[in-house]
């Protein structure tokens, strides 16, 4: 009998993996909880053809009656992206289904334990999760963070959403020992605004540069690193816009007694409502950049590796 909590791979994930060929783990939470119906379905075709123009193979991840499935067929993605019960799982939740065979869509940390429990280095994702604004009274930090100190692999993202306390995220990371580089910037970007206001100390200018630097991680200390992957400003949200919002949103959230989880996607869809939809034209914008930058930097690691 196999064992349900081991990862299945798809077949051309498995070929790639035994050629010493580029993969790029894709989390399913994006899919099942982060994008509008039937609009999820376009997208996820959209982010694995970024990886492939990027020069990589896909794998999406998610799981499926108790068994992780590392890529997805089609008819797989349909049933993430169509499935309005399918729960999050962090690394938590997923002893839980795996021993009552439950589906769900996998966060980012557990998108980056299964993606390195198969031997992938690099995943691409849209934003990290982070330390809450308040946690010191509410200890709501996002188990993504401790995550990536335990998990070694490349994570491509967008910085954190704003509306999360970023200087106090970036402060947890350092803390962890989680390795952080800006791409072309020394500035952390804001998911969707290029620059939230907080510094990263160090830089890379191109995928065979983060490459390196994940190579070296490697050999010297356990985690991930994080590649911060700024949008372009005149791609970025507008940034007076999602300030206002921002602060109206919080502000909203409070006076409902929104609280824990249900924060995040309360202010989400008050941004949503707010920018007539362009917060998810950037969502999407971005998902698909990190993805090609990812796809790249992965052909860079599979060059080193030979």
């Amino acid at each position: 009998m196999q064992n349900p909590a081991a990862p299945v791979l798809s077949a051309e994930v498995a070929e790639a993996l035994s050629a010493g060929r580029p993969v790029v783990a894709l989390e399913s939470t994006l899919l099942a909880h982060g994008l509008p119906r039937p609009a999820n379905r376009k997208a996820a075709d959209e982010v694995e053809d970024a990886v492939r123009a990027g020069g990589a193979v896909p794998a999406t991840i998610a799981v499926l009656d108790g068994v992780p499935h590392v890529g997805l067929t089609p008819a797989e993605v349909d049933r993430v992206c169509a499935d309005t019960e399918l729960p999050k799982l962090g690394v938590r939740d997923l002893p839980v289904a795996a021993a009552l065979g439950r589906s769900g869509a996998t966060t980012v940390s557990s998108t980056a334990l299964l993606a390195a429990r198969a031997g992938i280095g690099v995943f691409a994702t849209g934003g990290l999760g982070g330390v809450h604004r308040h946690a010191g009274d509410t200890f709501d930090e996002s188990a993504d963070l401790v995550a990536l100190a335990r998990t070694s692999l490349v994570v491509v993202c967008a910085g954190v959403k704003s509306i999360l306390d970023v200087p106090a995220t970036l402060e947890r990371l350092e803390s962890l020992s989680v390795t952080v580089v800006g791409y072309r910037t020394l500035r952390f970007p804001g998911f969707y605004v290029a620059d939230s206001g907080s510094p990263v100390d160090w830089s890379v200018d191109t995928p065979a540069e983060a490459a390196r630097v994940f190579a070296a991680c490697r050999e010297l200390v356990p985690g991930a690193v994080v590649v911060a992957n700024p949008l372009p400003v005149d791609q970025q949200l507008d940034a007076d816009l999602h300030d206002r919002v921002i602060t109206d949103a919080l502000a909203a959230a409070d006076a409902a007694g929104a609280r824990g989880k249900d924060v995040t996607p309360f202010i989400l869809g008050h941004l949503h409502e707010a920018s007539a939809g362009a917060s998810l034209e950037v969502n999407v914008r971005l998902v698909l950049r990190n993805a090609e930058l990812a796809g790249q930097i992965a052909v860079e690691l599979a060059a080193l590796s030979r």
